[in-house]
């Protein structure tokens, strides 16, 4: 304890006793710490904000659209149209292990759809209860989503986007209200919550109205499914899940499972792993960068106590003479160096995180994001600093640890 205390007295004087290479010593760890902290706060809050640009579709679902067969197979020729019917929903559910959820959708968008004299030609979804859950779609307090009993008793209920209810609406309340899709009434019991979507097929989900599948069903005389939607039990296995899906539709429809133009399937947990990957080399690249700026502070504190032992050469004869160890020399100017890094590093991390905070004001967030701290950015930057003061202070350490007691002295 003594010890410590003594090398911190002796750093305060030295910093006393020069201030201005002291300070310029500080200022690099302090600038290079800012560096590299920012840099990765801003490399995780971009990938945050494009992972929930990419979510607003939904977490890592599937999505699967009939198509044309491009192979012959047992018989038949290419060209084939498949359709999807709403029993595939239940046969894919039972045959198929990795499937979690799964969900029917119809659509159309040829239908105007009115309240007043607002009137629209949105998309219209049929869909069921757990579509919801699969697409992120939440309604607003006071609001519901579609349930198993309007789909039950084919209710003439919808869900509205939050843009489309602006447009059909305006500022006024739409819950409990008639909405017109053709001539046939509905209540809204819902209106989706804004929500951040970068992708989509078809149109938006701010854009189109959400009634119950049975409904849509005996409406439109509907028949065929436009397309279905599944998320899988361990997103990791989408692969093997998508293949198992072919296999059982295959064996219904008669076509080759690896035909992937017959059922075509768009799988969102691909675009994940491309994501993960590319953000683990972006953020590698910034924290490279931001090592380099905090190397230079580095070599710059390495440079001053090679300095500093130089002026103490004698100080350092004296001390071994008196019965001080090699060991508590390395010691003494290692622990100073630790203290030249601790400070330049503290103060650098307080700058960052007043840099990141204030950040938050500025209106980037639905582009590139903001810049956002993490365990991610404080273990990595704890990780840099550690490798810089070993750095600069060890060589210099042991510099003065193996000096030559005569030579100290004589000096």
């Amino acid at each position: 304890m003594s010890g410590l205390l003594t090398t911190l007295r002796e750093f305060m004087r030295d910093l006393r006793a020069q201030k201005l290479r002291t300070t310029l010593t500080v200022f690099g760890i302090v600038w290079g710490t800012v560096a590299i902290v920012v840099l990765l706060a801003f490399g995780m809050g971009f990938k945050r904000q494009l992972s929930a640009n990419m979510h607003g579709i939904g977490e890592s679902i599937a999505i699967m659209f009939p198509g044309r067969t491009t192979k012959p197979f047992e018989g038949f020729g290419i060209g084939r149209r498949m359709s999807l019917l709403e029993e595939d929903v239940n046969l894919l559910a039972s045959q198929v292990a990795g499937i979690d959820r799964i969900s029917p959708e119809y659509s159309q968008d040829d239908t105007p759809v009115r309240v007043g004299e607002n009137i629209t030609n949105p998309l219209i979804a049929g869909v069921i209860p757990v579509y919801g859950d699969i697409r992120n779609i939440i309604p607003e307090p006071g609001g519901r989503f579609i349930n198993a009993l309007d789909v039950r008793d084919r209710k003439r209920v919808a869900v509205l986007g939050d843009e489309m209810k602006r447009l059909l609406f305006g500022e006024t309340d739409a819950i409990g209200r008639l909405v017109y899709v053709g001539t046939v009434p509905f209540t809204v019991v819902g209106v989706m919550q804004k929500k951040t979507q970068n992708s989509s097929y078809n149109s938006r989900d701010a854009d189109r109205i959400f009634i119950p599948s049975s409904t849509f069903a005996s409406v439109f005389g509907a028949t065929r499914l436009n397309n279905i939607i599944f998320t899988s039990k361990d997103p990791r296995k989408s692969d093997e899940t998508i293949s198992a899906v072919r296999e059982v539709l295959g064996r219904k429809y008669r076509f080759d499972p690896t035909d992937k133009d017959a059922i075509w399937i768009w799988d969102t947990a691909e675009f994940d792993k491309f994501v993960f990957v590319f953000f683990l080399a972006f953020n590698i690249f910034l924290g490279v960068i931001g090592s380099f700026t905090l190397a230079v502070g580095g070599i710059g504190v390495a440079n001053i106590m090679y300095i500093v032992v130089q002026e103490r050469t004698k100080e350092i004869g004296i001390k071994r003479a008196v019965g001080a160890r090699k060991k508590d020399i390395l010691i003494q100017f290692f622990s100073e160096t630790l203290c030249i890094v601790g400070l330049g590093s503290a103060i650098g991390f307080i700058i960052a995180v007043l840099i990141v905070r204030g950040m938050q004001y500025i209106p980037i967030k639905d582009f590139v994001g903001t810049p956002e701290l993490s365990a991610e950015v404080a273990v990595a930057t704890m990780a840099v600093l550690t490798v810089v003061a070993l750095s600069a202070g060890l060589m210099p350490a042991r510099r003065a640890a193996n000096l030559n007691v005569v030579d100290c002295l004589r000096t």
